[in-house]
């Protein structure tokens, strides 16, 4: 069942209003929905390198159930903002209908899109005639030899020629997003500082977490925030703050001092920002997740597909909202890893 796009988004004039807060006061507008748990890459940090499972694609949410739940979050709930996640999204069939579908919803003000970047030349044009906007692109490194050793793949042509067609078609949103871990990518943080400089696109660095499927993360492996901007002023060029992060973004910008390019860091493990985090998570197979590094699940899918109604719904949602902890422990001695790696919850 498609949703309707003629229901009024003024939802703060319903009765039956119910926005998504948890026991720490922290409110909930922003979804990660994955769309698939395939991917056409296999990077050591999120997959392991051979005889991966996948599930079943009956088991998968379809189009119009994502949409349905999307759409009752956003009249009842205060969802507005929506990402697009995997696996590899792009491999999930049409997923510019999906596109259609969200951007039906009034309300929505927000949807966007994670990508590794290897199908983007051939989809950038009719995700944008879909009505997306946004796009994330993940790339590592610009050196061949090192994008097979961290995919374990040889499509690094790929992902540049789609970047270069989502810069044609205009999406006025475009960043890079690259993991940092020490004794690795320090190179590659200085070939992307120019990267960014050169193309005037944003590259966000990301501290490396704990959701590999190997489980092989240690805390010394993490090239911190500081540090990246320590190199990056040395060998690039001097970085400034832009502006104090908005309330709920995970990204700290930065500029090179001559306002040529623009860099980002997400400080998942040095800097959480767990105090003010306004996610959650919709998993390919219809499992809602309250945190990224969740221990646990709340089924929705059952409901979908047996049409139980939309208060039934948001109370599976709120009840696992309201479980949600303070904070993902990553810096303590109490963190226990997912046993479900990235791409198997949703990028």
């Amino acid at each position: 069942m498609a949703v309707s796009s003629s229901r009024s988004s003024d939802i703060s004039s319903q009765n039956n209003y119910r926005p998504l807060t948890d026991s720490f006061g922290r409110v909930h507008s922003n979804l990660r929905v994955s769309v698939t748990d395939r991917c056409n890459l296999r990077c050591f940090y999120c997959m392991p390198a051979e005889n991966v499972q996948f599930l079943p694609r009956k088991e998968l949410l379809s189009f119009e159930e994502i949409s349905q739940f999307v759409d009752c979050m956003v009249r009842r709930c205060g969802l507005t903002k929506v990402r697009l996640t995997g696996g590899e999204p792009l491999v999930r069939q049409d997923l510019h209908q999906l596109i259609s579908q969200l951007v039906s919803i009034p309300g929505l003000k927000q949807i966007g899109l994670t990508t590794n970047g290897i199908l983007l030349e051939q989809h950038a044009e009719r995700l944008f005639e879909a009505g997306l906007r946004r796009i994330n692109i993940s790339l590592d490194t610009l050196d061949r030899e090192k994008f097979k050793q961290y995919t374990r793949r040889d499509n690094l042509d790929q992902v540049l020629a789609g970047i270069e067609a989502a810069r044609k078609v205009g999406f006025p949103s475009l960043k890079v997003n690259a993991i940092a871990i020490q004794g690795m990518t320090e190179d590659d943080l200085v070939s992307l500082g120019y990267f960014a400089r050169e193309t005037g696109i944003e590259v966000r660095f990301i501290e490396y977490m704990p959701l590999d499927a190997d489980q092989g993360w240690e805390r010394e492996k993490v090239l911190f925030a500081e540090k990246m901007i320590q190199i990056l002023s040395e060998q690039v060029g001097p970085l400034q703050p832009v502006e104090a992060p908005q309330k709920n973004s995970p990204s700290q910008s930065y500029e090179f001092v001559d306002g040529q390019g623009k860099i980002g860091f997400i400080s998942s493990v040095s800097k959480p920002f767990c105090a003010e985090c306004n996610r959650f998570r919709l998993t390919a197979e219809g499992k809602i997740r309250n945190c990224l590094f969740s221990l646990e699940e709340t089924d929705v899918r059952e409901l979908l597909r047996a049409n139980a109604g939309e208060d039934l719904l948001i109370d599976r949602v709120m009840q696992s909202i309201a479980t949600k902890k303070e904070g993902h422990e990553i810096n303590t001695a109490n963190f226990l890893q997912p046993e479900r790696p990235m791409y198997s919850i949703g990028g």
